[in-house]
């Protein structure tokens, strides 16, 4: 019975540490960085074309579809997207585009990645998440 006091005492510790992690409202990982620690950041630019305006998306036996990127600004490093209907795989859900160091990212409407491109000028190639290539042109 001694035994599983000490068990019970890092249990109850645990759980207290968790909860009052949970209430200053930040996520406690049990790691901080810290200044200098290398952790990598991506810092928006501005692409290398004004995104705003009509592309057409593709995805080689896929399919492909227009799809209207909007901007703020001609050197906005993000925006929206709206696709018109047909899109390949789940790219119908793609709502916004942000573009850093890594290149071009399409977001669906939850905000997670559908797709990394790379490019110049009109036209960007890249994946999907799904590992299958796309492609964005004008």
């Amino acid at each position: 019975m001694f035994a599983a006091r000490p068990a019970f005492r890092a249990s109850a510790l645990l759980l207290t540490t968790l909860a009052l992690a949970a209430c200053s409202g930040e996520r406690f990982t049990g790691l901080d960085p810290g200044p200098g620690s290398g952790a990598i950041s991506s810092q928006p630019s501005a692409p290398p074309a004004a995104m705003a305006g009509r592309w057409l998306f593709s995805s080689p036996n896929r399919g492909q579809c227009n799809m209207t990127f909007g901007a703020a600004n001609a050197t906005a490093s993000e925006g929206t997207i709206a696709p018109e209907g047909g899109c390949p795989g789940k790219f119908f859900t793609s709502r916004k585009w942000t573009y850093d160091q890594n290149g071009l990212t399409m977001r669906d409407h939850t905000g997670q990645p559908l797709a990394q491109l790379s490019g110049a000028g009109g036209r960007f190639d890249g994946k999907a998440t799904t590992g299958e290539p796309v492609a964005l042109g004008r």
